[in-house]
């Protein structure tokens, strides 16, 4: 009964959930962005392409720690696209999301850092070198969930999702909507 209720205020509110759930995972971009740029292109060729201050590496910190949250919303969106009808798309995109869950509690960017670039850590390292890469394709799994929550966000944006929404749900109306 609770998850039934909970089903269909998710349903009423795709639209803004799609846009939540799509702004939160988006963000993951930044860090990808710095973990290419300065992570992976140390190791492969020996110099950062991005050395970010002291602000932008809060910023990314934070950002970081939005992957949480992000997480839990689209896997969230997922199965309420199961529940509607079974792809294995789906499957497999909670499967890839779920993998960051490894990612964020066994393989931390402190291990990558230590492993990659050689930066001692306040620990001693006992994994391998090689899962440092293993945890490098594991954030790069992100990137066609993220395309995807996009594209089903544009997509119900304009076949008038968001319209809807606006005049049935929140009782906004504005002319010409």
């Amino acid at each position: 009964m609770v998850l039934e209720r909970f089903w269909g205020w998710y349903q009423r509110h795709y639209v803004v959930n799609l846009a939540l759930t799509t702004a939160l995972f988006t963000l993951q971009l930044v860090h990808l962005y710095w973990l290419t740029t300065h992570v992976v292109a140390m190791k492969l060729f020996g110099e950062s392409y991005f050395t970010p201050t002291p602000f932008w590496q809060y910023v990314i910190i934070l950002v970081d720690y939005s992957e949480i949250p992000a997480l839990i919303s689209t896997t969230v969106l997922y199965l309420y696209e199961l529940r509607k009808g079974f792809r294995w798309k789906y499957v497999l995109f909670i499967a890839m999301l779920n993998s960051q869950w490894l990612h964020l509690f066994w393989i931390t960017d402190e291990f990558i850092l230590s492993q990659l670039m050689g930066i001692p850590t306040h620990q001693t390292v006992i994994l391998p070198y090689w899962l440092a890469w293993v945890a490098l394709v594991i954030d790069y799994l992100e990137l066609p969930v993220i395309a995807d929550t996009i594209v089903r966000l544009f997509r119900s944006v304009f076949t008038g999702g968001l319209k809807k929404f606006l005049k049935e749900e929140s009782k906004f109306h504005v002319w010409h909507l």
